[in-house]
C-alpha cells in the first residue's frame, strides 16, 4: 500500500537553495490529500561531511589511502588540526548564522590555505573596503574548494559540490560501468548518504520513495540509495523521475537498472506519480500506469495506458518547501562577479511561470520533448498567489523563475500584478533577447523587483543565429541588453561555440562581439558552452541538414541523448575551450579588454573581421 511517499533529491545539486522538483511534487500531492515528505540529501550529506566529525573521518580515510598524493593535498593533510578547528564556524558563517566571523576570515590568518588561495585576486578591487561579508564568503569558498581537492584526490574521485559521479551518468549508453561502480564497496560519501537515508526512512516511514534525478550528477546517488533500500527495506517501492530520465532514458531496454529501482517515469511527474500510487494502493491496474518503465517477467516494459491527462498548470498547487532545512543551506561566492554569484549565493525560492517554452524553435534544443514543446502559462494573479504563499512558508522574498524562457507578455502582466499588490520581491529569470523587451518594459520589470536576467546570445554570429533559429540578431541582443542594463538589471549571456559548420573565423568573431559587449558594460556575466548534439533536437533528428554526420549507428540499452558527430567543416572546436574560458573570466572581472584575441590561445587563430566599434555603432 502506497500510504505515503518520501521525495528525495540525491546528491548533489545546489548548496545555497533547494532544487525545486520535490517541492513542486509535494505541492501537487497536497491537492490530492496524499501524504508526502521530502528531503534534500545533497545539502545534508555536505553538512555531515563538512563538520568536525565528518572531517575527522575524512582525514582518517586519507591516512589509509594508498594513492600517491600531490604536494598540495599533503599540505592540506598537514593542516588537519586547523581545518577541524575552523570547519564548524565557517559552515555556520556560510549559513548566515555567524556574520561576525567575517572579520577573522578577512584578516588572513584564520583559515588554513592551500592551492586555491595562490591566485587570489585583488580583494580590495573586488569588494572594496566595506564588503567584508562578501569577501569572507569568497575566502570561505576557496577554503571549501581546497577540501574538495583533498576529497577527489585522496578519497573519492566522483566528488563535486554540484554533482556526484557525473561522468558515470553522462552518455552512459550502457549500464555496464554504473553496475560495476555500484558493485564496489561504499565510499565515505556513500556511507554518509545511506546513513542519512536510513534516518529519513525511520522518521517518515514511507511506503514509497521517489528520487528526483534532474542531472547526470544525481543518478549514481539515486541508484546507490535504491540499492540500499532493496537490500535493507525491500517492502518499500522506489521510483526515479526528473530531467535525466525524461531526456536520457526514453529508449531504455537494459533490465539491470531494475536491480536497484522499481519504476522509472518520464516527463512531468505529477500524473504518472499519482497513477503509480493508485496502482500500488490496488485502486487501478498496472495497464493504467502513465509513462512508466518497470520490469515484467524479466523484461523492461514501458506502460502508458492511462487515459488521464497531464495536470494543468493552474491545478498543480503551490510548491511546498516544508520538511527542507531552509536555514541550513550555505551561500558561496565562487566567482567575483555580482551576476554570476546568483547561482550559488543567497536563498532563492524557485518557481515556474509557465510549462515549456513559448518559442520552442531553437535547433539545438530538445524541442521534440514535452518539457519544451508544450507551452502552458500560468496567470499573473495565480503566480502572485503562489509567491505570497511561498513567502509565508519560507520567510524568503527572493525568487528565481526557472522557465526555459519567460515571455515578455507574461512578465509584463506579472510585474504589473506584483506592483498592484505592493509585494516586496527580488527576482530573476531566463529570457530570449527579443525586441519586445523595450526600455519601458525593462523599467516596469525593475520596479517590480527584477534584479537580473539571463539569455542566450549563443554563437554571437548572425549566420549561425539564423541556423539556430534563435529569432534574434546581434543588433537586437545589443539593444535589449542595453535596455536592461540602463535600468539597473544585470545581464548574463549564455554563449555557445562549436555549432555545426561554425568556422574558426566565426568563433573568433563571436569572441570579439562578446568582448565588446562586456567592455561597454552591456553584459555583466557569461558562460561558454560547447555545443552538444542531442537526439531530441532538430539538429539531432536531421543532422545532414546542418552539415554533420551522426556517428551513433545503434541505440544504446541505457541512456540515449548525447550523440557524437562529424562536422563537415573539420574545425576542431575543442582547441578553443580554454582560451574562451580564460578570456571570459577576465572580462567578467573588467580586465583584459585591450589584449589581442590571439593572446588567449596557445596556437595561431584568425584575425577578427569585426570592427572595434561594431557594438558601439549599433547603440
Amino acid at each position: 500500500m502506497a500510504n505515503s511517499i518520501l521525495l528525495i533529491t540525491p546528491p548533489f545539486t545546489q548548496l545555497n537553495t533547494p532544487y525545486p522538483a520535490t517541492a513542486y511534487l509535494k505541492g501537487f500531492l497536497n491537492t490530492r490529500s496524499i501524504r508526502s515528505n521530502q528531503a534534500d540529501l545533497g545539502i545534508e550529506v555536505i553538512l555531515e561531511l563538512f563538520s568536525s566529525e565528518g572531517l575527522t573521518s575524512l582525514f582518517t580515510e586519507t591516512g589509509r589511502s594508498d594513492r600517491k598524493l600531490s604536494k598540495n593535498v599533503r599540505s592540506i593533510i598537514s593542516l588537519q588540526d586547523d581545518y577541524l578547528r575552523t570547519i564548524g564556524p565557517v559552515i555556520s558563517f556560510l549559513q548566515g548564522k555567524n556574520p561576525s566571523l567575517a572579520y577573522l576570515i578577512c584578516e588572513g590568518n584564520y583559515l588554513p590555505e592551500a592551492s586555491r588561495f595562490k591566485d587570489l585576486e585583488d580583494l580590495d578591487w573586488a569588494f572594496g573596503t566595506m564588503g567584508i561579508q562578501d569577501q569572507a564568503k569568497h575566502l570561505a569558498t576557496l577554503y571549501l574548494d581546497d577540501l574538495s581537492d583533498l576529497i577527489t584526490e585522496a578519497v573519492d574521485p566522483h566528488f563535486g559540490f554540484s554533482r556526484y559521479a557525473e561522468r558515470l551518468g553522462r552518455s552512459a549508453s550502457t549500464f555496464d560501468e554504473l553496475e560495476t561502480e555500484l558493485g564496489k564497496e561504499n565510499s565515505l560519501i556513500d556511507r554518509l548518504l545511506t546513513g542519512l537515508l536510513e534516518k529519513k526512512l525511520d522518521l517518515y516511514k514511507p511506503s514509497m520513495v521517489g528520487f528526483s534525478v534532474p542531472f547526470p550528477g544525481n543518478l549514481f546517488s539515486a541508484l546507490r540509495c535504491g540499492q540500499w533500500i532493496r537490500n535493507n527495506r525491500p517492502d518499500i517501492k522506489t521510483v526515479i523521475g526528473g530531467g535525466f530520465a525524461g531526456t536520457e532514458l526514453r529508449s531504455l531496454s537494459d533490465p539491470r537498472v531494475f536491480n536497484f529501482i522499481d519504476y522509472i517515469i518520464l516527463d512531468d511527474g505529477e500524473a504518472p506519480l499519482e497513477q503509480l500510487i493508485l496502482h500500488l494502493n490496488g485502486e487501478t491496474g498496472a495497464t493504467n500506469l502513465k509513462r512508466t518503465f518497470t520490469l515484467q517477467e524479466g523484461c523492461v516494459t514501458y506502460i502508458d495506458g492511462s487515459t488521464v491527462a497531464d495536470i494543468p498548470q493552474m491545478q498543480l498547487g503551490t510548491p511546498d518547501y516544508s520538511d527542507l532545512p531552509l536555514d541550513k543551506y550555505i551561500s558561496v561566492v565562487e566567482v567575483v562577479n555580482p551576476m554570476h554569484r546568483l547561482w550559488s549565493d543567497g536563498r532563492w525560492n524557485k518557481l515556474t511561470l509557465a510549462h515549456g517554452c513559448y518559442w520552442a524553435k531553437c535547433t539545438f534544443c530538445d524541442t521534440s520533448l514535452d518539457y519544451i514543446r508544450r507551452y502552458e502559462p500560468n496567470s499573473a494573479p495565480l503566480i502572485c498567489d503562489r509567491i505570497e504563499e511561498i513567502i509565508r512558508q519560507t520567510g524568503q522574498f527572493g525568487f528565481h523563475f526557472t522557465d526555459e524562457a519567460a515571455s515578455p507578455a507574461l512578465l509584463r502582466a506579472l510585474a504589473t500584478e506584483i506592483i498592484r499588490r505592493k509585494l516586496t520581491v527580488a527576482w530573476w529569470t531566463n529570457i530570449r533577447f527579443e525586441k519586445s523587451f523595450t526600455r519601458e518594459l525593462c523599467a516596469l520589470l525593475k520596479a517590480s523587483g527584477c534584479i537580473a536576467i539571463s539569455g542566450g546570445l549563443e554563437v554571437a554570429s548572425d549566420r549561425l543565429l539564423s541556423l539556430i533559429n534563435k529569432g534574434v540578431t546581434i543588433e537586437q541582443v545589443t539593444r535589449v541588453a542595453a535596455d536592461f542594463t540602463e535600468n539597473g538589471i544585470m545581464v548574463h549571456a549564455y554563449l555557445m561555440y562549436g555549432f555545426p559548420t561554425q568556422t574558426a573565423q566565426e568563433t573568433i568573431d563571436s569572441m570579439e562581439v562578446v568582448r565588446q559587449l562586456f567592455e561597454l558594460g552591456l553584459v555583466q556575466s557569461g558562460f561558454w558552452h560547447h555545443f552538444a548534439l542531442t537526439a531530441h533536437s532538430p539538429v539531432g533528428l536531421n543532422p545532414e541538414k546542418f552539415g554533420i554526420r551522426s556517428n551513433n549507428t545503434e541505440i544504446g540499452s541505457f541512456a540515449n541523448n548525447d550523440l557524437t558527430y562529424t562536422d563537415s567543416t573539420g574545425c576542431n572546436h575543442d582547441r578553443f575551450s580554454e582560451g574562451l574560458r580564460i578570456s571570459l573570466f577576465n572580462y567578467m572581472r573588467g580586465i583584459g579588454f585591450d589584449l589581442p584575441l590571439s593572446d588567449w590561445f596557445g596556437f595561431k587563430v584568425p584575425r577578427t573581421t569585426i570592427a572595434r566599434d561594431y557594438i558601439e555603432k549599433i547603440l
